[in-house]
């Protein structure tokens, strides 16, 4: 099979990745096997690539956003069949023993796993996943739609219910590329109104197309006070700033993995008045089936960018730029 590997990270300039044939993985037990149809391009895969996560695997096949038919089950596998159409995400092992596996806060468990960082993932013709962590996909949306929901979709539907926005209040997004423009469309099936602040014009324009009721610029203060804010750009200045935007008793959702170092924060200013910051770290399987049911529901519909799987550089170059708009999608034909 096809695969693009790191066998060394660095600047994505660089062209990390290489094009190699390798043989197709067999499924163990309670692992199912996808062809892989498309796997989407996340900023957690730039993150990897450019070693700003602690290497786990070399060499490693990045993405976790991979959409595909199943082809082969292993042993002791129920509920998944060849044929079915399924999702592999982020999120690929736990321990199942620990006292956040046990609270259903596996997204916490210190043995998890997770694909394309610790296993190999879906930039590839096959992938593997274990069949607990394998998601139906809803039949509403193609599998170009489907990709980019399984970490940008998920991460930013976790980030918005940790903000503590009820339907019909103001939420505010900081950046808008993948995740926020996801998260949008939830927000506004809730019937909130929605302030973004971005840094590039291109992205301005995508979230006053999908209904924002205020747009500005990466450091402008929006004009009301907020209930909640979900910061997604990788920017730790962002933080005073996003708090200084909430009303009193708002959340500050931080959806990233990876986050440049927050400056000092006053407390009187930025942070009195019961205001919270608030981290997301993964998401549980949970977490993916309630989004799912809800992209459905909206339906969601994203905008996405094809590039060829040899062209998966220049998709993590592209997305570094920020040159496009919603989210990037490899193609497996």
């Amino acid at each position: 099979m096809r695969a693009m590997v790191m066998h060394e990270g660095g600047d994505v300039a660089g062209n990390r990745l290489t094009l190699q044939e390798r043989p197709i993985p067999e499924p163990g037990a309670g692992v199912v096997r996808l062809k892989v149809l498309v796997c989407g391009v996340c900023r957690t895969d730039l993150h990897i690539v450019e070693e700003e996560l602690p290497p786990a695997k070399r060499p490693i096949v990045p993405g976790h956003e991979v959409v595909g038919i199943v082809d082969r089950v292993g042993a002791g596998v129920r509920a998944i069949k060849e044929g079915d159409r399924v999702g592999i995400a982020w999120l690929q092992q736990t321990c199942g023993r620990c006292e956040f596996c046990a609270s259903g806060r596996e997204n916490l468990c210190l043995g998890a796993r997770f694909t394309g960082y610790h296993e190999d993932g879906g930039y590839a013709d096959y992938a593997l996943v274990p069949e607990a962590f394998a998601y139906p996909l809803p039949p509403v949306l193609t599998d170009e739609e489907a990709a980019p929901l399984l970490c940008a979709g998920i991460i930013g539907y976790r980030a918005l219910r940790l903000s503590g926005v009820r339907p019909g209040q103001r939420l505010g997004l900081y950046g808008f590329g993948a995740s926020a423009h996801l998260t949008i469309q939830v927000a506004k099936h809730w019937g909130c109104s929605v302030y973004v602040c971005s840094l590039r014009e291109e992205h301005r324009k995508l979230a006053r197309d999908l209904g924002a009721a205020w747009v500005g610029g990466a450091a402008d203060a929006p004009p009301d006070k907020l209930h909640g804010a979900i910061i997604f750009a990788p920017a730790g200045e962002i933080v005073p700033a996003a708090l200084r935007a909430l009303d009193r008793g708002g959340t500050v959702a931080i959806a990233g993995i990876h986050m440049t170092d927050i400056p000092p924060i006053n407390y009187d200013r930025d942070l009195f008045g019961e205001r919270t910051i608030r981290s997301v770290t993964a998401n549980t399987k949970q977490d993916g089936l309630d989004f799912l049911r809800e992209a459905a529901a909206v339906p969601i519909r994203p905008h996405t960018r094809r590039f060829r799987l040899e062209e998966a550089n220049h998709a993590l170059q592209q997305l570094k730029a920020g040159t496009f708009q919603g989210a990037a999608v490899l193609t497996m034909e």
